[in-house]
């Protein structure tokens, strides 16, 4: 490797919540390096994707969706970690639903006004335009908005104009020899992964505003040559919650725990017991200290 040649950098993956963006990230490393729901706000923490090939690395940043109105701790810290992730980025992408502009939309665009890096906008979710004539309308009004590196439309589900994106992704990042080891995907460990695919399956499994209000700690993983143990603790904020998460003779949670375990099985490679509590901690989400106790970076 020469790497005179070699380019290395880091691109910050930002939007509103909800608008693709962990998608985006899990489709180009073609790995789950962040869990997915429908819901907004699914994504707490900033998780690098690594994506490493002979003549660069790039790193993507897969961040908070920025918050218009951020009332809690909780928010206001995605929102500071999502800011951070601009303000260290190579590049930016900016991405917003192809077929919807909203006032958040507007409100991440406005942030951008004081980035220095490149920005290219991408429209996701083509495959969800109809009549395609209409995407020729989104994309003239995005590129009216600011100017952009590039404007591109895609799908990040249905893969459609992704190898467009990454291939013209190094020739935005400076030159630099890699910053991450070349089989190395993502720069979190196995724990806070186990912790995120139960919550991943708590927030499919609950309705309404119940997930916002839960986080998932692990207090215990241990790999030996059965398979891995974890004993993780899911953290509500009231007792009313705690029996909505359990379930009926504990339903929910046996239903958690199984969908939990197959996951977690098919991305360790190794059979897991995993064991779960519900815990009560009052407020636990609006409580700077609680936050960094359970995991969470305060930027």
């Amino acid at each position: 490797m020469n790497d005179k040649l070699y380019h290395c950098g880091f691109v910050a993956v930002v939007g509103r919540p909800n608008v693709g963006k962990s998608t985006l990230i899990n489709t180009i490393i073609g790995n789950k390096v962040s869990i997915v729901t429908p819901k907004p706000q699914t994504t707490r923490h900033r998780i690098l994707g690594v994506d490493t090939h002979d003549e660069y690395q790039a790193i993507y940043v897969d961040t908070p969706g920025i918050h218009r109105h951020a009332s809690k701790a909780m928010n206001r810290m995605m929102n500071r970690t999502a800011a951070n992730a601009l303000a260290d980025a190579d590049l930016v992408l900016f991405m917003s639903e192809a077929n919807r502009w909203t006032e958040e939309d507007q409100d991440v665009l406005e942030r951008l006004s004081t980035v220095t890096a490149p920005v290219i906008a991408l429209l996701n979710k083509i495959d969800k335009v109809h009549p395609r004539e209409a995407l020729f309308q989104a994309l003239s009004e995005m590129a009216a908005r600011r100017e952009f590196a590039e404007v591109i439309p895609i799908s990040a589900i249905k893969r459609e104009n992704i190898d467009k994106l990454v291939a013209l992704v190094p020739s935005y990042l400076p030159e630099s020899g890699p910053l991450f080891p070349s089989e190395m995907i993502s720069d979190r460990s196995d724990n806070f992964r186990a912790a995120e695919v139960v919550r991943e399956k708590l927030t499919l499994e609950l309705r309404q505003e119940i997930p916002y209000g839960l986080t998932v700690q692990i207090e215990r993983f241990e790999q030996d040559e059965k398979g891995i143990l974890i004993n993780a603790v899911i953290w509500v904020e009231r007792d009313s919650q705690k029996g909505i998460v359990v379930g009926k003779g504990g339903s929910v949670l046996k239903r958690v725990g199984r969908a939990a375990r197959v996951d977690l099985k098919k991305q360790f490679g190794v059979p897991v017991h995993l064991e779960l509590w519900v815990k009560v901690k009052s407020n636990w989400a609006d409580n700077e200290s609680d936050l960094q106790r359970l995991g969470y970076e305060s930027p």
